[in-house]
């Protein structure tokens, strides 16, 4: 048996600008994230017969294979299918990846369409299990490769490079998003201080990731100055955002985090939603300073940054207005491999 999970994040600046080749448009850009301990688990058994069983948990889907070539057009568990389809007929699997049958079960922490990147999580946890399965080695990067492509494969848009290294790498960092690739730059912070900070919770409306990435993302290449310049913006929040991390100034944060949101909603109109406009409202009136939805937007999970001392009745305040307050920790350990 093989068991890993990976941990999902917090996207706290410079989000969409992840995806290829959106970031090639803006000289300096970048993204800041925080892995957290809403971690995605993959497990892999070996089974006595050459069926692929796959199971997810979450969804409390099963499917069955006999046949590994049945995996590529399977529209159950797709990028489950995918992944394992990869991994077992793919040109490096090796022969006995190819003869003998395994069940895979995943589950991941956090809610479905929360914008914790929760898929990508996941991803990286199932490419690690299956890679350790067929006893190929991959380097980091190239495994992130895989789970990147494989995913848009999936969801049948271009995706971000952002949400991967978190799952793989955990803690605090910035991508910064060149020509000539992703750099990752551990950010050295104080993670506790942050985390007394930011209150986060599941307003209850899944959010489709995809559709709003990749809408905004058309309009960008299609030459709209309105999107342009809010990827310019969006830039420069999160350059703030870093050197106020870097440099411990909290108030500074808030700032940047509030910056990021009010630019953030200038994309598109389905980025916040009434809910989450309320939510918002109502955590501002408790002491909080700032806030903004993770990931695309549309609903998902919302996080609100407030002093220590106002973090208790925020949380409160999101409660009453129907939230689910999701406890966590910074997460320092990224894939865990059992």
């Amino acid at each position: 048996m093989i068991q890993t999970s990976a941990p999902t994040r917090i996207d706290l600046a410079g989000g969409t600008i992840d995806i290829w080749p959106l970031y090639l448009f803006h000289d300096g850009a970048q993204t800041i994230n925080t892995a957290i301990s809403l971690r995605a688990h993959a497990r892999i058994e070996e089974r006595d017969d050459t069926r692929i069983v796959l199971r997810s948990e979450d969804t409390n889907q099963h499917v069955e294979f006999t046949d590994l070539a049945d995996l590529r057009q399977s529209d159950r568990l797709r990028l489950l299918s995918l992944l394992v389809h990869w991994f077992l007929r793919g040109p490096q699997a090796p022969p006995h990846a190819r003869q003998s049958g395994l069940t895979l079960t995943t589950r991941c922490e956090s809610p479905a369409g929360a914008g914790l990147a929760g898929s990508s999580a996941l991803n990286v946890a199932v490419c690690a299990a299956l890679a350790g399965w067929t006893r190929h080695h991959y380097d980091p990067e190239a495994l992130l490769e895989v789970a990147m492509n494989v995913e848009a494969q999936t969801i049948k848009v271009p995706t971000g490079v952002q949400d991967y290294r978190p799952a793989m790498y955990g803690g605090t960092a910035a991508l910064e998003l060149k020509v000539d690739g992703v750099n990752r730059v551990p950010l050295d912070i104080d993670t506790r201080e942050l985390q007394r900070r930011i209150v986060l919770c599941y307003t209850g409306e899944p959010r489709h990731s995809g559709t709003n990435n990749w809408e905004i993302t058309k309009r960008h290449l299609d030459g709209d100055p309105h999107i342009f310049d809010c990827f310019e913006r969006i830039r420069d929040t999160a350059a703030r955002m870093r050197e106020a991390l870097v440099q411990g100034d909290w108030d500074a944060v808030g700032r940047a985090i509030h910056d990021e949101w009010e630019n953030r909603k200038r994309l598109a109109p389905s980025v916040s939603t009434p809910l989450i406009d309320d939510l918002i409202a109502a955590a501002r009136r408790a002491g909080a300073t700032a806030a903004k939805v993770c990931g695309a937007g549309g609903g998902g999970c919302l996080f609100c940054y407030a002093p220590p001392e106002s973090a208790s009745a925020v949380r409160e305040a999101l409660g009453a207005g129907g939230a689910r307050v999701l406890p966590y920790e910074i997460e320092k350990q990224g894939l865990w491999r059992g």
